[in-house]
C-alpha cells in the first residue's frame, strides 16, 4: 500500500517544498513537484528506467537526494533504494547478487576488463561477465559497497549498465542491433563508392588519367572514408581507449592503430598532392569487421534469447485471495505463504502447492519435456508453468524473485563466473597475441625502411589488418554460450562452465540407485512381525498389531524427505500417539521416541546393536527394521521400480566404467545392476562410506561422474569432479551438484554428454582455425605480399567462421 504525501511537501522525499514547481517530474502522467534537484534526479532517474510502480508501493518516503550530487551518480543512487533492490537484488544470508545488463561489450577483452575493475572495490566479492550475453554477474557485502558505487564504476570505464529485466534488456539489444546498422549500412555505401574511385585508378590500362584527376579521386575519396573512420570505425577506438585506460591491451587495439595509420597517412598524401593512400583498404576494413561484430551479436542475442524469453513466461500479475475477496495484483508483490489463484489457460505466476483443484501442467519450459503434468492436492506446481484445464487453488511457497526458474537462470548466469580452463587459457593467449602482432608490426616497419622500401609503413599496416587476433577472441565464449543456451532448452542447467569440459574427461559414472535409475515410489511389498511382540503387546490380535506397527512407522517417518517414508504414508494415524525427540541419521534411519518409547526405524544395524539369529533369518533381505528399546519388532520389504528409460541410457554409456553405488541392501542394488546391465553394485553404503569409495576411485587416478538425488547424495555429489542432480532432487542435492537435470528422465544425461564433448570439439576448431589464419596469413603480410584491402577481407571472414561454427551447436 503506498503511503500519502501531505499537500506541498517533496514528493519524493516527503520533506516540504520550499521551492515550489520548481522541480518537477512527470510520473504516471501526473506533475509532481520535488523539494531539490537531488530529489529530481533520483526521481526522473526511477521514471526514465521504467520503474515507477515504485511510488505506487512504497511504504516510506525516499531519503532526502544530494542536490549538490551530479547528476549522473544521482540516477545511479537510485538502486540503492532498499524498496528497488527488492526487485533486482537477490540476498543469500552473506551477500548480495545482481544481474546486470552492460552496454558496450564487444568482445573476451571488455569481460575482462570489466571484472578487473570491479574486483577493485572493496567489498566485491566476485565478478562475471558473460560476453556473449552483455550481463555481469556480481556478489558484493552490502555494508562495503553500494551498488550505485558499482554502478559508477562501470561507467568510469565506459560501460553504461543497469539491472537486468528481459524488456530493457531486449531494448538495450535493439538499440545496439539498430547503432549496428546504421554503421554498418553508412561504411558499405562509402566503401561502394571509394571502391569505384579506386578502381578507375586500378585499371587505366592506357594510362589516360592524369595526375590532376588522381588527385580529385584522392580527395574524394577522402570526403567520403572520413565519416566511416569518424563513425563507423568509433566502436573499436572507444574499446581500445578501455583497454589502454586499464593498462592492457585487446584486439581493438591494432585494429585502431591499423585505422588511424592509414588514415593519417592518406590524409598528408591528399594534402601534399603525392604519395600512397589507401581508402578502400580503410573502408573495407571497416565494413568487413563491422560485418563479424554484426553476425557475432545477432548470434550472441539468438543464444542469451532462449534463456532471456523464460523471464517473460512468467506473469506480470496474480490473483490473490485479500480479506474473502481475489484481487489483482503485481506478481512480483505476492509472498511466501499467500494464497492465489490460477485459471486454466493462464501462467502460473509463483512457486507454491495446490491446496484445491486438479488439472495439467505444461512445464516444458523447465524440464523439456512437453507431456502435460496431472497436478492436484499438496502437488507442486512452479512459476512459468501453464494451466492447461482447471482453476486451481495455491499457496505460495516462494515468491517470484526466489521461483524455481528465476534461481535456474541465476545460476546459469553464476556459471559463467567458473570459466573452463580452455576459455582462461584462449583468453589469455590473445591478450599476448595481440602484443606480439604489434611487436611483430613495428619489427616490420623497422626492417623494410632500414631497407629503403617505401612501402614499409604499409607492410607494417598489413602486419595489423591480417593478423588481428577477433576469431581467436570469438572461438570460447561464442561456442560456451550457445551450448548452454541449447542445453537450457533441453531441461539441463549447468551451475559452472567447466562442467562441460569435465564431462568430455570423466573415466567412470556412478549412479545413486533409489531416484536416479529407479523411480523412487516405493511401496511394502512384503512385511513381517515378529510374533512375541503381537503375543505380548496385542494379545494375539495380528490386524492390531499391524496397524499399531504401520502407524509407529508412519509417524516417525513422516519427518523425512526420503522416497522410502513414502512408502508409509498410507498407514493409520492413532492420535494417541506422541512423538519427540526426532533424529535423521543420513543413510542410515530415523530415531524418535513414540509414547515414551525409545523407536528406530532404518537399517538393520541402525535399529538396533544385538539381532539374534532367528530375527535375522526372519528379516533376510528386508529394506527397513523397526525396532522399540533396541529390539526388533517388524522387518519391511518394499520395492521399487526401474525408470523406463533406464536399460537404454546404461546400454549408451557402455564405453564408460559403470557403478551403482547405495546405501540400500547389497542383495537389491545387485537386482537393479543385473537388470539394467551394470556389472559395478556396491550396496550398504553410509553417505561417509559413499564419499570413502569416490574418494579411493580419485585416488587411483579415475575422473568420476557421480548422479544422485538425495540428501545422503550431496556429499559424494559435492566430492565428485563433476556431478549431476537428477529429476526431482532435494534442495542439498541440487545445491552440490554441478548439473542439474530438471526432467526426471535420464535421456537427457546422453544429450549432455553429446553436447559436452561437442562443444569442445567446436572450441577447438575455433582456436585451431584462428591462430592457423593468423600464422599462415602472418609470412605473407610481413613479405609485403598482402595489400591492406586483401588482410581485412581475410581477417574478417575467419571471424566469421568462428561465430559461423558455433552457432552449429544451436542445431
Amino acid at each position: 500500500m503506498s503511503i500519502t504525501i501531505a499537500p506541498g511537501a517533496c514528493f519524493h522525499c516527503g520533506l516540504p517544498n520550499t521551492e515550489g514547481a520548481k522541480y518537477p517530474v512527470i510520473i504516471a502522467g501526473q506533475t509532481h513537484n520535488m523539494c531539490c534537484p537531488g530529489c529530481q534526479a533520483v526521481a526522473q532517474a526511477i521514471v526514465d528506467n521504467g520503474l515507477q510502480n515504485y511510488y505506487d508501493f512504497r511504504t516510506e518516503p525516499a531519503a532526502k537526494g544530494d542536490s549538490a550530487l551530479d547528476n549522473t551518480l544521482s540516477k545511479l543512487a537510485v538502486y540503492d533504494e532498499p524498496e528497488l533492490q527488492d526487485e533486482f537484488v537477490y540476498d543469500d544470508g552473506n551477500q548480495n547478487q545482481i544481474q546486470l545488463t552492460v552496454e558496450g561489450i564487444t568482445c573476451a577483452a571488455c569481460g575482462w576488463l570489466i571484472e578487473k575493475q570491479l574486483a577493485k572495490l572493496p567489498g566485491v566479492k566476485q565478478v562475471s561477465v558473460n560476453v556473449s550475453a552483455r550481463r555481469a554477474s556480481v556478489s558484493w557485502d552490502a555494508s562495503a559497497v553500494k551498488l550505485s558505487a558499482i554502478l559508477s564504476r562501470l561507467k568510469s570505464i565506459g560501460y553504461e549498465s543497469l539491472p537486468f529485466q528481459s524488456d530493457t534488456h531486449e531494448a538495450s539489444y535493439k538499440k545496439e542491433y539498430k547503432t549496428y546498422l546504421k554503421k554498418l549500412g553508412l561504411a558499405g555505401i562509402m566503401t561502394m563508392q571509394v571502391m569505384m574511385l579506386a578502381m578507375g585508378q586500378y585499371f587505366d590500362i592506357l594510362g589516360n588519367i592524369d595526375e590532376d584527376a588522381v588527385a580529385y579521386f584522392n580527395a574524394v575519396s577522402l570526403l567520403l572514408t572520413t565519416p566511416v573512420v569518424l563513425y563507423s570505425g568509433s566502436v573499436f577506438y572507444i574499446g581500445a581507449v578501455k583497454a589502454i585506460q586499464a593498462r592492457t591491451v585487446n584486439m581493438d587495439v591494432p585494429v585502431t592503430i591499423a585505422i588511424l595509420a592509414t588514415y593519417i597517412a592518406g590524409l598528408f598524401a591528399v594534402n601534399n598532392n603525392g604519395g600512397e593512400v589507401y581508402f578502400e583498404s580503410i573502408c573495407m576494413f571497416i565494413f568487413f569487421l563491422l560485418i563479424s561484430r554484426f553476425l557475432e551479436h545477432r548470434s550472441r542475442h539468438k543464444a542469451s534469447q532462449i534463456s532471456a524469453n523464460m523471464h517473460k513466461l512468467i506473469p506480470a500479475t496474480a490473483y490473490k485471495l485479500e480479506n474473502n475477496e481475489w484481487v489483482s495484483v503485481l506478481a512480483k508483490l505476492v509472498n511466501k505463504g499467500d494464497v492465489v489463484m490460477v485459471k486454466a489457460g493462464e501462467s502460473v505466476p509463483v512457486d507454491g502447492h495446490i491446496l484445491e483443484g486438479k488439472s495439467t501442467f505444461d512445464e516444458s519450459m523447465l524440464t523439456g519435456e512437453f507431456n502435460p503434468v496431472t497436478k492436484s492436492n499438496s502437488d507442486m506446481v512452479y512459476a512459468g508453468s501453464l494451466n492447461q484445464q482447471g482453476t486451481v487453488i495455491i499457496k505460495v511457497s516462494a515468491g517470484v524473485k526466489h521461483a524455481m526458474m528465476t534461481q535456474i537462470l541465476r545460476l546459469q548466469e553464476m556459471a559463467m563466473a567458473n570459466k573452463p580452463h580452455v576459455a582462461a587459457v584462449a583468453d589469455a593467449l590473445s591478450r599476448y597475441f595481440v602484443s606480439a602482432v604489434l611487436f611483430i608490426a613495428l619489427a616490420t616497419y623497422l626492417y623494410w625502411n632500414n631497407q629503403g622500401n617505401e612501402d614499409a609503413f604499409w607492410y607494417s599496416i598489413s602486419v595489423l589488418v591480417a593478423t588481428c587476433p577477433c576469431a581467436l577472441g570469438l572461438a570460447t565464449p561464442s561456442a560456451l554460450t550457445c551450448a548452454m543456451a541449447k542445453l537450457n532448452k533441453l531441461g539441463v542447467l549447468l551451475k559452472r562452465a567447466d562442467a562441460l569440459e569435465q564431462l568430455t574427461v570423466t573415466s567412470d559414472i556412478v549412479f545413486d540407485k533409489t531416484g536416479t535409475l529407479t523411480q523412487g515410489k516405493f511401496s511394502i511389498s512384503k512385511q513381517w512381525l515378529k510374533p512375541a511382540y503381537i503375543e505380548n503387546s496385542h494379545n494375539g490380535n495380528i490386524e492390531e498389531a499391524e496397524l499399531h506397527v504401520l502407524a509407529i512407522a508412519k509417524l516417525i517417518e513422516s519427518h523425512s524427505e526420503h522416497p522410502i517414508a513414502l512408502a508409509f504414508d498410507h498407514g493409520e494415524t492413532i492420535s494417541d500417539l506422541l512423538v519427540s525427540d526426532v533424529n535423521i541419521d543420513i543413510g542410515k534411519g530415523i530415531s524418535a521416541i513414540v509414547a515414551g518409547q525409545q523407536c528406530k526405524i532404518g537399517t538393520a544395524n541402525y535399529a538396533t546393536s544385538t539381532l539374534s539369529e532367528t530375527d535375522s533369518k526372519n528379516a533376510y533381505g528386508a529394506n527397513v527394521l523397526l525396532s522399540i528399546n533396541e529390539e526388533i519388532i517388524a522387518a519391511f520389504w518394499l520395492s521399487d521400480t526401474l525408470h523406463k528409460d533406464a536399460k537404454e541410457i546404461v546400454n549408451k554409456l557402455k564405453g564408460n566404467d559403470l557403478t551403482i553405488l547405495s546405501g540400500d541392501l547389497q542383495i537389491n542394488v545387485e537386482a537393479v545392476a543385473n537388470n539394467v546391465g551394470i556389472s559395478n553394485a556396491v550396496g550398504e553404503k553410509s553417505p561417509e562410506g559413499k564419499l570413502n569409495y569416490i574418494k579411493q576411485l580419485q585416488q587411483e587416478g579415475k575422473r568420476v561422474l557421480m548422479l544422485g538425488d538425495g540428501i545422503n547424495d550431496a556429499p559424494v555429489l559435492a566430492a565428485a569432479d563433476v556431478s549431476i542432480a537428477v529429476g526431482n532432487a532435494s534442495d542439498l542435492a541440487k545445491n552440490a551438484a554441478d548439473i542439474v537435470l530438471l526432467n526426471p528422465k535420464l535421456n537427457a544425461l546422453v544429450d549432455l554428454l553429446k553436447m559436452a564433448k561437442l562443444t569442445k570439439r567446436k572450441i577447438k576448431q575455433n582456436i585451431a582455425w584462428a591462430l592457423s589464419y593468423n600464422v599462415l596469413v602472418l609470412p605473407f603480410a610481413v613479405m609485403g605480399l598482402l595489400t591492406p584491402w586483401q588482410a581485412a577481407l581475410g581477417m574478417s571472414l575467419s571471424s566469421i567462421i568462428v561465430v559461423y561454427n558455433s552457432t552449429r551447436l544451436l542445431r
